[in-house]
């Protein structure tokens, strides 16, 4: 198999689901409109509600949903053979990931920017209302516990990375400044930010950074999980504008250009694809492709994070309601392109089959190290880039996606625990509720020791309660458009799949950590499933209820943008 047939078909399919399919849920289910006055401008703030340009806020989008998941999930998913992930990458970005990611989106924005869990509440229930927080509180603390360790070890193991990870955040609060304070074009602003970011790349290039093994007798990587977590409390309370947005805006573009040099290189190239289609000569301990294959490519096919992203602070930027289906769906195709990219670089970036079975002798050997080796060869044969700067561009590209990410994940924590205490009569402030944020990240991310190997504490269970938090979005969607008359199986046959898929996970994870006597993790496993369950057959019993119902009308005056019945 030619890597460049695959990329075509791939590309292809991904372009015409956008170009077809999210147009027929824009016109057809979720019936955009310019008439609706979106919560940016009647909540508008300064701080979380801020009417944003579509490109702006799509590069926000983009990078805050995309993080290291899509590169990490693909590259060891490929251990079953690249047709598999190639299948469930296309085929899920089109009817799952764009549909998930562009409905979430549109269903805060008519409910006052209120985050997928508040709007559980009203839709199916105040226990559902209460599991459903608890499930996105554990998620968003395994993402921001699990990407601060990730990115540590990157920048210790990839020291040209530095200086563009860290400079990246000066960059971003220029763009800031120029698009909204000095009132610069967007094409120009784009066009420096890109340039400086690149140039950033070429100065760690010349300059690499690393630490000493310890400073003060704190490890390396602890002292940059230390740094990461002063960024992100400081990007959680400043407003949006000065910081977040902008740098996931200029990180979208330069990220997107990244992936536009890694198709070129394939384009160039063509190298072969050297893994097998179905790889039926898996390591031993590697566990059955069904349903694993859809909770380990996760982003990029479908993820229950991307729907706290689009209710939790995309939504509260939207200019238009028309915007929807760019920042929403176009958003959940750059992952996409970017999952693919990733399936490409591990089975065609090495040069036989016995190089890519040496990379791939374990279960979940692969990950952003194999994506990094086999995407900086490719560009290296098809640019020429030397390898060593081939390979500082994707590590930078893996960096700042999850950098991004967690960021946006800090922020996204501190609202729902102002809105858990909120729902418990008591009112928290940004300060307080980013510092309870911070200080539970810390202390799960150093409790197994001063290396911050505890970050990745909760990572087994993180694919598993990522894609039940996907199926508890789509049953409050569900619920929506059956109360609004509209068509919903769009919504109904994924919610459906993804539910049965996460579900077998977690209970064949349930079992391997009952024989690994993992207590800890057996635990929230088994208070997942029952949380995700108990969440479904209230969901259940409210779609019964909606079928029933009186018809839901939004209104779309400005002055109340709230539905009424």
């Amino acid at each position: 198999m030619n890597s460049l047939f695959l990329a075509l078909i791939g590309v292809g399919m991904i372009a015409a689901g956008f170009a077809f399919y999210s147009k027929f849920l824009a016109s057809r289910v979720f019936k955009l409109s310019d008439e609706y006055v979106t919560p940016a401008h009647t909540m508008e703030d300064g701080v979380d509600f801020v009417p944003t340009n579509k490109y702006v806020l799509w590069g926000h989008h983009f990078t805050s949903v995309a993080g290291a998941a899509p590169i990490i999930g693909p590259a060891v998913a490929i251990i079953w053979g690249w047709l598999p992930a190639f299948l469930w990458v296309t085929l899920g970005t089109v009817f799952f990931a764009g549909m998930h990611d562009f409905g979430a989106l549109w269903a805060s924005l008519r409910h006052r920017g209120q985050s997928i869990g508040t709007l559980s509440g009203r839709y199916i229930g105040t226990r559902g209302r209460n599991l459903f927080l608890v499930v996105i509180f554990l998620l968003l603390l395994m993402v921001n516990a699990a990407f601060a360790t990730v990115i540590s070890r990157l920048l210790v193991s990839t020291p040209t990375a530095v200086i563009p990870t860290w400079g990246a955040i000066l960059v971003a609060l220029c763009v800031g400044q120029a698009i909204y304070r000095f009132k610069w074009s967007l094409p120009v602003v784009s066009v420096v930010g890109v340039v400086a970011l690149y140039s950033l790349m070429l100065l760690g290039e010349r300059f690499p950074i690393s630490l000493p093994e310890t400073v003060w007798g704190i490890p390396a990587n602890a002292v940059w999980i230390l740094a990461l977590f002063i960024y992100a409390f400081c990007a959680s309370l400043l407003p949006v504008w000065v910081l977040l947005q902008p740098r996931d805006y200029i990180n979208g573009l330069q990220l997107f250009i990244g992936l536009i040099i890694l198709y070129a290189s394939i384009l160039i190239t063509h190298p072969e694809v050297v893994a097998p289609a179905v790889n039926h000569n898996v390591p031993d301990g590697t566990p059955g492709m069904f349903p694993l294959l859809f909770v380990t490519v996760a982003c990029g096919a479908i993820s229950g994070f991307h729907g706290i992203v689009s209710s939790g602070t995309s939504s509260k930027q939207l200019d238009k309601e028309t915007d929807a289906r760019f920042v929403g769906y176009f958003g959940a195709v750059g992952e996409g392109l970017l999952a693919l990219g990733t399936i490409i670089a591990t089975s065609a970036g090495f040069k036989t089959l016995a190089n890519w079975e040496e990379v791939y002798s374990e279960w979940s050997a692969g990950g952003v190290g194999a994506f990094i080796s086999g995407g900086g060869s490719i560009i290296n044969e098809g640019l020429g880039l030397p390898v060593s700067l081939a390979a500082t561009v994707l590590a930078t590209m893996a960096i700042l996606f999850a950098a991004t990410t967690m960021d946006s994940s800090v922020r996204l924590q501190r609202l729902v625990i102002e809105e858990i205490a909120q729902l418990l009569g008591f009112r928290v402030t940004g300060l307080v509720a980013t510092i309870i944020t911070v200080v539970l990240a810390l202390l799960l991310t150093f409790s197994s020791g001063a290396d911050g190997s505890g970050g990745m504490l909760l990572w087994p269970v993180f694919g598993t309660t990522n894609q039940l938090m996907a199926a508890l979005s789509l049953s409050v969607m569900a619920v929506i458009l059956i109360r609004l008359r509209r068509p919903s199986l769009p919504i109904v046959i994924p919610l459906v799949f993804v539910t049965v898929v996460s579900l077998g996970s977690a209970f064949i994870l349930l079992g391997t950590l009952w024989q690994a006597r993992n207590w800890l993790l057996l635990g929230i496993d088994a208070a997942i499933i029952t949380a995700t369950i108990w969440v479904i057959v209230e969901a259940l019993v409210a779609i019964g209820r909606a079928r029933n119902a009186p018809a839901l009308v939004f209104d779309d005056q400005p002055s109340d943008p709230a539905p009424v019945a």
